[in-house]
C-alpha cells in the first residue's frame, strides 16, 4: 500500500513540473512573439561570396587586404604589415541605429581585431575608432593587449570600457559566436560570447559618460591621448558596422542583423 501511495506522489509531483515547464515554454514563446513583432527578420550582411554591401573605410576603392576563403572574410596583410594596421578597416555600406548584430570570428594565434558599431565615415575622422565603440576580437591567451589592462582588452569586451564578467572564448584557430545588441529605445548595448552574456552597458548619458571617464576615450584635454578621441566617440546613435584590420590574421563569416522597430 505504501508502494502504490509513493507511486501516486511521484506521479503528481512530475505532473507538477511537467505543467511548470509547459508554463514556461509558453511564456518563451510568447516573449519571442512578441520580440517578433518589434523586430524585423535577419538580413544577411555577407553572402559569403563578394564584398557586396562593404567597403574599405573612407575609401571608394578596391578591397586589396581582404580576401574571401571558404566563405569568410578573411584579412590577408602582408608580411611586411604583419601585425601593424593599415586603415584598411571594412565598413557596411549601410548604416543602423538599433539592432542586433550576429556574427561568427576566428583570430589567429597572437592576434587581434575588432568589431565596431555607431562608425560614421568622414575624411575629419581617419579611423573607425574615432566615432564608433568596439567589442574586442583577440587571442586572449596569447596577445600582449590581452594583459595591459587585464579583461578590458579581453574578447568580447567593450574595449578598455566595460571588461567581460566570464572568459567563455574559444581559443585561437577556432570560431567563436558573437551576438551583439543596440537598442537606444532603452539605452542598452549587451554581448554574448559563444551564448553567454557577458557584457552589458548603457548607450548615453551620465551613465555612459562615467564610464569612459577613466579610459582613453575621456572627453578631456590631455597630451597624452589622441585629441580626435575627444568630442565623438560613442555620440552617434547611428553609424556604420566596422571590421577592423589590426594586421593580424582575422575571418569572419555568417554575418547577418536584424533591425529593432
Amino acid at each position: 500500500m505504501k508502494k502504490i501511495f509513493l507511486l501516486m506522489l511521484l506521479f503528481i509531483f512530475s505532473c507538477q513540473n511537467q505543467k511548470k515547464k509547459n508554463n514556461i515554454d509558453s511564456a518563451q514563446e510568447i516573449t519571442d512573439s512578441e520580440n517578433n513583432k518589434k523586430s524585423s527578420d535577419w538580413v544577411t550582411l555577407f553572402d559569403g561570396k563578394t564584398f557586396k554591401g562593404w567597403h574599405i573605410y573612407n575609401s571608394s576603392g578596391e578591397i586589396n587586404s581582404w580576401s574571401i576563403i571558404d566563405s569568410s572574410m578573411v584579412l590577408t596583410p602582408d608580411e611586411e604589415n604583419l601585425g601593424n594596421g593599415t586603415g584598411k578597416d571594412l565598413v557596411t555600406d549601410n548604416s543602423y541605429t538599433n539592432f542586433e548584430l550576429s556574427l561568427e570570428w576566428k583570430i589567429s594565434e597572437g592576434g587581434n581585431s575588432g568589431i565596431f558599431w555607431g562608425v560614421v565615415e568622414d575624411e575629419k575622422f581617419p579611423t573607425p575608432f574615432i566615432t564608433g565603440p568596439e567589442i574586442q576580437v583577440i587571442d586572449n591567451e596569447k596577445h600582449k593587449d590581452a594583459f595591459i589592462k587585464p579583461k578590458f582588452h579581453q574578447a568580447g569586451a567593450l574595449y578598455d570600457i566595460v571588461e567581460p564578467s566570464s572568459d567563455v572564448c574559444n581559443p585561437a584557430g577556432e570560431w567563436n559566436h558573437v551576438l551583439l545588441k543596440i537598442n537606444h529605445l532603452t539605452n542598452k548595448g549587451e554581448v554574448k560570447l559563444n551564448g553567454t552574456k557577458i557584457v552589458s552597458f548603457p548607450l548615453s548619458g551620465k551613465d555612459w559618460d562615467k564610464l569612459i571617464k577613466n579610459t582613453k576615450f575621456r572627453d578631456i584635454e590631455d597630451v597624452n591621448y589622441h585629441p580626435l578621441f575627444n568630442p565623438n566617440f560613442g555620440n552617434f546613435k547611428t553609424g556604420k558596422i566596422g571590421l577592423q584590420d589590426h594586421g593580424n590574421v582575422v575571418s569572419y563569416r555568417n554575418i547577418k542583423i536584424r533591425e529593432i522597430e
